[in-house]
């Protein structure tokens, strides 16, 4: 089991599937929150879950003792730079994983292969594909939070640049499909294909 904490971001805006991603339906669990909470939980010692607005996710409170750590009042801004910021606020760690919530095939081998390279010294490690990097996939150091409150300041929010004016590890993928994201609902039909495809299940 993984001893650094894991966080689910799940504050995004979901603009271009026309809904909450986060409150999809998905693999048997109500919610693909919840799906990733609960497998999740089983790698790392501890997980927690990054959002705009917690009462959206009271069905975790309420039945699993989820940990949820609600976005700093930052209005309409939906980027991760309000959750880095907020996370490393409440949390009294050195280093976090992230880990987008919609990306519910990045699994075990995936997650292993970059934190074996924790120890190391970089400000961040970053998976990275034949097709890009993967920023909501990796090991986000505590050196960072300075410059995370900057960003969030000066309304500069691309963590690929991030990345690049940091120490920043890129460790490489060659597996593109367990990287996909669930960004619109084509994406989506076909994520939950490939899972009933995979485990078998009778749609």
């Amino acid at each position: 089991m993984f001893q650094t904490p894991c966080v689910i971001f799940a504050g995004g805006k979901s603009s271009r599937m026309g809904e909450d991603k986060a409150l999809l339906p998905f693999a048997g669990e109500p919610t693909l929150t919840q799906y990733q909470y609960e497998r999740l939980k089983k790698l790392f010692q501890n997980v927690y879950i990054s959002c705009k607005d917690a009462n959206k996710f009271d069905f975790l409170t309420e039945n699993k003792n989820a940990v949820l750590i609600e976005d700093i009042d930052t209005e309409d801004i939906y980027a991760p730079t309000t959750g880095f910021v907020t996370i490393f606020n409440h949390l009294n760690v050195n280093e976090i994983f992230v880990l987008s919530v919609d990306t519910p095939f990045i699994g075990e081998a995936e997650i292993g292969k970059i934190l074996e390279h924790k120890d190391q010294g970089f400000d961040t490690i970053i998976a990275k594909t034949p097709h890009g990097l993967h920023p909501m996939c990796g090991l986000y150091n505590r050196s960072l939070h300075v410059v995370f409150q900057n960003m969030l300041q000066t309304n500069q929010h691309k963590l690929i640049k991030l990345l690049q004016t940091s120490n920043t590890l890129f460790v490489e993928f060659e597996n593109e499909t367990n990287f996909l994201n669930l960004n619109n609902p084509t994406e989506y039909q076909e994520a939950i294909l490939r899972f009933h495809q995979e485990h078998d299940i009778s749609k």
